[in-house]
């Protein structure tokens, strides 16, 4: 499902997004206004939602999903001067962001890995996406040793942070695809976070993966 105020905009998004790629786009909406409405209605795996519209703007339409059952995961597009609305969407439960303009394939990737429950920060935005949101007011990060992650547990949230999903962290610590699953079940309620997203930047925040280019 596209969400975004500018017809150029999802129609470019559907060129990239058709099912000769393996993709069908259900519904549009030009806000966020109704969207509960219509994911209801249609039920998409993933919502692709632009941050910045009129009307109901990309951070409340997502924190409005956050409040229904079974609410498909955000795609959050956005642009470099966007570092606000950014950060919104992460603290809504956005599962993943992505700039405007980058390579189709990029979208592509991003939208599959969203809808298999994944995350996906995109590695241009993640030190400014941080930068926010330790800037957030009651923004404190305690010490890693304070959640009580074990070894293997920084070793997963690590390389989640890296961009990995449970098939690629599985390969990388030649352990079983189930062990990692729950090894990251174990990971979210001990740093108390509810999707991949924002537990990919704990990880940054806390230093146990470094954004490219820092």
């Amino acid at each position: 499902m596209l969400v975004d105020d500018q017809e150029l905009i999802r129609r470019g998004l559907r060129a990239i997004l058709r099912p000769r790629f393996g993709f069908e786009v259900v519904a549009e909406l030009e806000s966020g206004a109704g969207i509960i409405a219509k994911v209801r209605r249609h039920r998409p795996d993933v919502v692709v939602m632009d941050l910045r519209m009129p009307v109901v703007d990309g951070v409340s339409a997502t924190r409005a999903l956050r409040g229904i059952r079974d609410a498909p995961p955000v795609l959050a597009l956005t642009t470099f001067d966007d570092d606000e609305s950014l950060a919104g969407a992460l603290r809504s439960g956005a599962a993943g962001f992505l700039l405007k303009g980058v390579p189709s394939e990029d979208l592509q990737r991003a939208v599959r890995t969203v809808a298999a429950g994944h995350g996906w920060l995109d590695h241009a935005v993640t030190a400014r996406v941080l930068a926010e949101y330790r800037n957030a007011p009651g923004h404190a990060a305690p010490a890693v040793s304070e959640f009580a992650l074990t070894p293997r547990e920084r070793d997963v949230l690590a390389l989640m942070g890296e961009g990995l999903t449970n098939a690629g962290i599985a390969a990388r610590l030649h352990l079983g695809e189930g062990t990692i699953k729950t090894h990251v079940g174990h990971i979210f309620t001990k740093i108390d976070v509810r999707d991949r997203a924002a537990a990919v930047v704990f990880a940054f925040d806390h230093g146990l993966v470094q954004p490219r280019g820092s």
